[in-house]
């Protein structure tokens, strides 16, 4: 009986469990993964919220996205006047035309880099403000599905909803008669004749 107890022991005593190790070599423990995943994902949108982070943004931050706001319009605005004065004064119109054919091709390489890095910009800090906004977002889905599932619980509907439990004084209380004059009223309207 000694042996076949040292035996086991060997394989499965001495706070070891032989077979679970050897296994464990050619396929992964399902709940160790499970806990690394999770700690990996924790971990990542931690980093991702501290980078996209809502700082405090002063006057002077304000003031210059109010200016980054305006070129955009300014030029939608400026190329629709010019179109407009086109119809209105066409002379006008010829002559500022004129002026610009005097431009040389390298100032208007540079306007393109100018405009398409203002833009690029302009696009990228967009593209992170989303990203700020969708992790915040993210972080709070726990949460939401949580008071969604509690609300739920709460319908008229849900099972045991309208169970006292073992409040001895609520359930005596709810099978109480009512000397409340609109519900006795009430109940004498929903009886038979």
């Amino acid at each position: 009986m000694g042996v076949i107890k040292d035996l086991f022991g060997m394989f499965f005593g001495g706070g070891r469990n032989m077979v679970t190790e050897t296994v464990e070599v050619f396929r992964e423990n399902a709940e160790a993964g499970a806990a690394r995943s999770a700690q990996i994902q924790t971990g990542a949108m931690g980093q991702f919220s501290a980078e996209f982070g809502y700082r405090q943004r002063g006057w002077f931050d304000r003031f210059m996205d109010g200016l980054n706001r305006l070129p955009r319009p300014a030029m939608v605005i400026g190329i629709l006047a010019l179109f407009t004065s086109a119809m209105f004064n066409p002379v006008w119109f010829a002559e500022r035309m004129q002026g610009l054919i005097l431009v040389p091709e390298p100032l208007w390489w540079l306007l393109g880099v100018v405009v398409s890095f203002y833009f690029g910009a302009r696009h990228q800090v967009k593209a992170q403000e989303f990203q700020r906004s969708l992790a915040e977002t993210m972080s709070r889905v726990p949460q939401v599905v949580e008071n969604i599932n509690t609300l739920r619980s709460l319908r008229h509907d849900s099972p045991g909803v309208a169970d006292t439990g073992t409040d001895a004084g609520l359930a005596q209380s709810v099978t109480e008669q009512s000397d409340n004059p609109a519900v006795t009223e009430w109940q004498e309207s929903k009886e038979w004749p």
